[in-house]
């Protein structure tokens, strides 16, 4: 009676809130003596019927028997009791609502009782321990990514718009153009904390083969030879995906793969994990380009990294440009034995296309052709080509050619690879479908990139994407423009994933571009004007011409005087082709 009576007053404790109450506090009462006064009438009936019903059981069941049967039915009540506790527990920490009056519960009374249920059903796990506590555990939150953001009303890169070109034409080349970047501070605040959003694909691994059983046709000893079979496979995006990626031997990344690298320099490697800013000179092809403007955050959170082989490292010792201590300015340079390639153009695919395993706990990366000198912060770069777009991949396009078709006419043109081998990948990808560019393709803003700076971050489609595309490279020519379309319009067409391409004067706002060392070297400057002194910078090779003491005008290139018909055919000769490093080109470059 004492449980019963609790229950009764909880009851009590209920119905206050209704205003028939007073009338079911009385008839509960009144069935309360009730209850009391009939069990005085029959209590002598039942004490018989048990008597009777013991002498019966002891009649024809054994004594030992009995006492089992008796330990079975206390166990089971106790079970019964343990679970009858267990539900008030819960029905007490999850109540429902009841209604008491004599009236049916209204619609939107029964929808929330409806949707109380289910939260208890859907939401609620029970777990019933050894010493009968009961947990409750909720359902797991779904998976967070970043989806990107608008900048404050009122910042000045809101509404900023590109100008038009300079109506110059005299120059008619490629330019820069202003980029509208924030501040340092600002980019680091505005840094996601969680990684972008991978479509369909979760979790990326990468095989690793010591077999090297050749395929039909192309492939190497370095990145495998998948067969075509698995190459078609590998466009198939799934949620787990296990893909050739270069490194198909060896201990790890770097270690017996082939592109080795010592274990200090893996190790340094390895404690990268925010931003990577990385390039490569192989063959002594090209000088060593320092970055400037860089903020003091960034020297110290950045990692700066220069892969370079030996044929470099011994040209920079003779030079003078390298000392034991194996750093040049802001970069640290890692000299790569064992080169997987001959063609040195081949071997600097390695280090632009898969920085995700060469950096495996970097979030973010930017790639730099060894001609190239950065002169815009990392994070400012960052921030303007993938945070304030939402991507997680950004290359800019071609400035001039958006067709596949004429960038594989081009590269035969300048002799970039041998024709049969071109003629034969563009023959390949018409059979898959490759098309000419036109605006049918849009919001696809061109099928051709300018490949000397990747913009990515290292999340599973992105380095899916990259995976992919070296593998082309790999099995094809090493003209990875050719191959890149292919590769995204895959991918895109399974998981609607794209790339930010932007303009390609964007890309020369943030970079100079300098020459290759084999051309400054064969490369005879202008004759100078009277009295000017010609001097070669012996760290960038940037040829600068320096006025005489006595002269007004600060540099030639500004002089004001018209110079002679001979000096402007020199300069037109000299002019074609890319903007370069010169004296006073960095003023060129307008930031906003």
């Amino acid at each position: 009676m004492t449980n019963g009576s609790s229950r009764v007053g909880s009851l009590g404790s209920l119905v206050v809130r209704s205003s028939s109450n007073g009338s079911l506090q009385q008839n509960q009462l009144g069935l309360g003596l009730g209850f009391i006064s009939n069990k005085k009438g029959s209590k002598m009936f039942a004490n018989k019927e048990k008597d009777n019903g013991f002498i019966w059981i002891f009649k024809f069941v054994p004594r030992k028997k009995v006492g089992m049967l008796l330990l079975s039915l206390a166990s089971f009540a106790a079970m019964l009791w343990i679970l009858y506790i267990a539900k008030g527990e819960i029905n007490q920490t999850n109540p429902l609502p009841i209604k008491l009056s004599g009236d049916s519960p209204s619609v939107d009374e029964r929808k929330d009782q409806e949707i109380t249920s289910a939260t208890m059903n859907d939401q609620m796990r029970i777990t019933l321990y050894d010493d009968k506590r009961v947990v409750s555990h909720a359902a797991p939150p779904p998976p967070a990514y970043f989806t990107g953001y608008t900048l404050p009303p009122g910042n000045p890169c809101e509404n900023f718009r590109m100008p038009p070109p300079p109506a110059d034409k005299k120059k008619t080349g490629p330019r820069p153009c202003p980029v509208c970047y924030l501040p340092v501070e600002d980019c680091i605040a505005l840094m996601p904390t969680l990684p972008s959003y991978s479509p369909v694909l979760h979790n990326l691994t990468y095989i690793h083969d010591e077999s090297f059983i050749k395929s039909e046709f192309g492939g190497s000893d370095f990145g495998g030879y998948p067969s075509l079979k698995q190459r078609y496979e590998s466009y198939d995006i799934r949620e787990s995906m296990a893909v050739h990626c270069g490194f198909v031997r060896g201990d790890r990344p770097g270690r017996k793969s082939g592109f080795n690298i010592n274990d200090s320099d893996l190790l340094q490697m390895d404690q990268c994990n925010g931003v990577v800013v990385s390039s490569a000179i192989f063959g002594a092809y090209d000088l060593i380009q320092e970055p400037t403007n860089i903020s003091e955050t960034s020297k110290k959170s950045v990692c700066f990294f220069m892969f370079i082989d030996e044929e470099t490292e011994k040209f920079m010792r003779t030079s003078g440009k390298l000392d034991d201590s194996k750093t040049v300015g802001l970069w640290k340079v890692v000299t790569i034995y064992n080169l997987p390639y001959t063609d040195p153009r081949r071997n600097g695919k390695v280090p632009k296309l898969l920085p995700h395993r060469l950096f495996p706990n970097a979030r973010y990366s930017i790639w730099l052709d060894g001609k190239l000198k950065l002169v815009v912060d990392p994070y400012q770069i960052l921030e303007r080509f993938l945070w304030r777009e939402n991507a997680s991949f950004a290359i800019s396009r071609h400035y001039k050619r958006f067709d596949v078709f004429l960038e594989a006419e081009a590269n035969k043109v300048a002799a970039k690879y041998d024709n049969a081998s071109i003629d034969f990948q563009i023959d390949f990808y018409k059979k898959e479908g490759l098309t000419h560019y036109s605006s049918a393709k849009l919001p696809i803003k061109s099928d051709v990139p300018e490949g000397c700076v990747v913009i990515r971050e290292h999340n599973p489609i992105s380095n899916l994407f990259t995976c992919l595309w070296f593998n082309e490279v790999d099995r094809f020519t090493s003209r990875d423009q050719i191959s890149f379309s292919t590769v995204r319009d895959k991918i895109r067409s399974k998981t609607n994933w794209t790339v930010n391409m932007f303009w390609d004067c964007e890309r020369r706002n943030f970079v100079l571009q300098g020459y290759h060392r084999d051309v400054l070297e064969n490369w005879a400057p202008p004759p100078p004007v009277t009295g000017t002194t010609v001097v070669v910078n012996s760290q960038s090779g940037i040829i600068v011409e320096k006025p005489p003491k006595n002269s007004t005008e600060s540099n030639v290139s500004n002089a004001k005087k018209t110079p002679s018909k001979r000096r402007r055919r020199d300069k037109r000769s000299s002019s074609r082709g890319h903007r370069k490093i010169a004296a006073g080109s960095r003023n060129a470059i307008n930031r906003s």
